[in-house]
């Protein structure tokens, strides 16, 4: 037991002193491997935050059931709301014992300004009411009319509007201004709104600047009242209730619309975006195949030069095995170091990277670190680095001879 100790500790204490010979050259692995595990991690948090990054949404939202439907001008790329008579459905589900309340929530383009003749497109949402996860950066929200959700809407005073803070900067305005919203450029429909806060939660959702107003507020503006059209009809069941089995009734109810589960509308999701998620896929495992490249080239390199050096202890009569793993505790060491210095960048370089991808695309957290993003890194460094070192220094035992020397 002693004997094969005093071994590896000695094969320890060489590999040490070869890396402490050529400090440069040890500096330059450790960076190599560092940028090498940090492809790895970077490349898997974007792929994990791309497939994740919908379902979040979903749960954010926290809604048991939606009942939605696809475009009406969905052929040509638009958005017209499908679902008819929202507030009527929104109503009867709600008499239901199993459901605590549904909602209508519409989606419209409209377009926003501090001046009625320099106005801006922009998406709204209208809602009943701002619900909880908004996280307003300032101000607040606007309450529910519980009359405006349980009968057809009719005209309103209330002029209240919730703006994204990007958006918000863009215009110069903050809680307390007037911006005028309509649904034509020209200006000619717009009607003045007050700001009451600034929050970015729907914005998340889609991906892009919105603007969030009582849902009747917004239907007046797009003349769309009188068939009271929404995007979709959210339902909250009762406590103890089966969502599957509210969602199969539901769906028994209104044939004519889609009906799931928050669980299958973010499969729904999945699968209309197919190719966003074969790219989330394709980034993990290039990010994988990538930094194993990348680690076991560059050992092989490290052996390479080292063979003068493996050529004088191969002349003393070290063997290949030893020679192997002499080359093997170095890509040890190098890759726990590297490794070491590349986990703990990971968390503030993809901090910095999602600062600039949510001032460029709304999205705040696009690139996640599970423990299985640190986890793949740290296998990268050091169980693959120690593999192909093991195999660099096996190679370079081939020739490691006297004629090197």
């Amino acid at each position: 037991m002693i004997g094969p100790l005093v071994r590896i500790s000695a094969l320890v204490g060489v590999a040490k002193a070869q890396l402490a010979r050529a400090p440069g050259r040890t500096v330059l692995a450790v960076v190599a491997v560092a940028l090498a595990v940090l492809s790895v991690t970077l490349f898997a948090s974007l792929g994990v935050g791309v497939v994740s990054v919908g379902q979040d949404r979903i749960e954010e939202t926290d809604r048991d059931v939606w009942i939605t439907s696809d475009p009406v001008d969905g052929s040509t790329g638009g958005t017209e709301n499908a679902i008819v008579g929202a507030h009527a459905i929104s109503a009867d589900v709600s008499q239901r014992d199993d459901v605590s309340r549904a909602a209508p929530i519409g989606l419209y383009t409209t377009y926003v300004g501090t001046d009625p003749a320099d106005l801006r497109p922009i998406t709204a949402v209208g809602v009943y009411e701002t619900h909880g996860g908004f996280d307003f950066e300032s101000g607040s929200g606007f309450d529910g009319d519980r009359d405006a959700l349980d009968v057809p809407p009719g005209e309103t005073d209330a002029t209240d509007v919730v703006v994204d803070p990007t958006f918000a900067d863009e215009l110069g305005v903050t809680v307390g201004d007037t911006v005028y919203v309509g649904v034509g450029a020209s200006g000619e429909s717009a009607r003045a709104f007050t700001v009451v806060g600034t929050a970015d939660l729907y914005s998340q959702y889609l991906g892009e600047p919105t603007i969030t107003m009582r849902l009747t507020e917004l239907q007046g503006l797009a003349g769309s009242r009188g068939t009271d059209r929404a995007a979709f009809v959210t339902v909250d069941v009762a406590d103890g209730a089966d969502s599957a089995a509210v969602s199969d009734d539901l769906a028994a109810a209104y044939p004519q619309y889609d009906v799931r589960t928050s669980d299958e509308q973010f499969l729904s999701m999945i699968r209309d975006r197919g190719l966003v998620v074969t790219s989330g896929a394709a980034l993990v495992g290039l990010s994988v195949v990538g930094g194993i490249v990348l680690t076991a080239n560059l050992f092989v390199l490290l052996a390479y030069q080292q063979r003068q050096q493996l050529a004088a202890l191969r002349a003393v009569g070290l063997s290949r095995p030893v020679i192997a793993g002499l080359v093997g505790v170095q890509g040890f060491i190098i890759g726990a170091v590297g490794g070491a210095v590349a986990l703990v960048a990971t968390g503030p370089i993809t901090g910095q990277l999602n600062a600039v991808v949510r001032d460029l695309v709304g999205y705040g957290s696009l690139l996640q670190t599970p423990p299985s993003v640190y986890a793949l890194g740290a296998v990268v460094a050091i169980a693959i680095g120690s593999i192909a070192a093991v195999a660099g220094g096996w190679s370079a035992s081939r020739y490691a001879c006297l004629s090197r020397l």
